[in-house]
């Protein structure tokens, strides 16, 4: 048995750089001193940049309106009562709302009572929802419509959070609704969207009604897992019309089941 006091062997870097092959976090990364040696810390500092550059970029609204029509279903473009991104990140609250003049443009739609509708938001990543939330639907939307659902207009939102979602589910009459938000950036991953569900019963919403799939990329949750994920949920929420912290996810038992069978 090793003694207590006999001096930890240095680290093998081949055994480092397999491990990193197999992770995005910064794991056994080399030193000078007590600081990191010049490549990891300008890794370190490009990632930074790339997570504040995720903060701050616009999303080009033109561009995704037009992958979005690929589906056959209407196109809305809003924006928040957020008037520019500074009031947007300093002032939280005005992501959340629509403002007043934005509630016309509902209104050709407001015939109908939706079973879902899908609202893809900008968020702290206009880059996360530009690259993941066309694949996304293209992956799920197929499917839905054998279920004989009626899908609400797609929405695209700037300058919006999560609960901006319960606002267009107010004013196009919606079952659930399903957010499509690009998620706060971290230093391995700029380009994270998350998907936010929610049961709409005419009550005010909070995070605690909502069910949340987080990490939506390639490099995490990929868009067939996702999309699972998505669909189960979906369907569970429709049936017993609940969502957030009184329904559980048990979509990993289902995929456990599948893989027995």
């Amino acid at each position: 048995m090793t003694d207590e006091t006999t001096p930890v062997p240095a680290r093998d870097e081949e055994i480092w750089t397999q491990l990193r092959k197999l992770t995005a976090a910064r794991i056994g990364l080399a030193r000078s001193g007590a600081a990191l040696k010049t490549k990891p810390l300008l890794d370190f500092r490009l990632a930074q940049a790339r997570a504040r550059d995720a903060v701050y970029a616009t999303l080009d609204e033109a561009r995704l309106v037009a992958g979005l029509k690929q589906f056959g279903l209407p196109v809305i473009s809003v924006s928040s009562a957020a008037p520019d991104r500074k009031s947007y990140l300093m002032k939280p609250n005005l992501g959340r709302t629509l403002p007043k003049d934005m509630e016309a443009i509902f209104r050709p739609y407001q015939g109908k009572h939706y079973d879902v509708a899908f609202v893809v938001v900008d968020g702290l990543s206009a880059c996360a929802v530009q690259t993941h939330a066309q694949p996304l639907l293209a992956e799920i939307l197929p499917g839905l419509r054998t279920e004989r659902l009626l899908i609400g207009p797609l929405v695209v939102v700037q300058q919006g959070r999560v609960a901006i979602g319960d606002a267009i589910a107010s004013a196009l009459r919606v079952d659930v609704v399903v957010v499509l938000i690009g998620e706060r950036p971290g230093l391995s991953a700029p380009d994270s969207m998350g998907i936010y569900l929610t049961w709409q019963s005419g009550k005010p919403r909070t995070d605690a009604d909502r069910n949340c799939i987080s990490n939506v990329r390639p490099e995490g949750l990929g868009y067939v897992d996702a999309g699972f994920r998505l669909v189960h949920a979906l369907r569970d929420i429709r049936a017993r019309r609940i969502s957030g912290v009184q329904l559980k996810d048990d979509s990993d038992r289902l995929l456990i089941d599948d893989i027995k069978n």
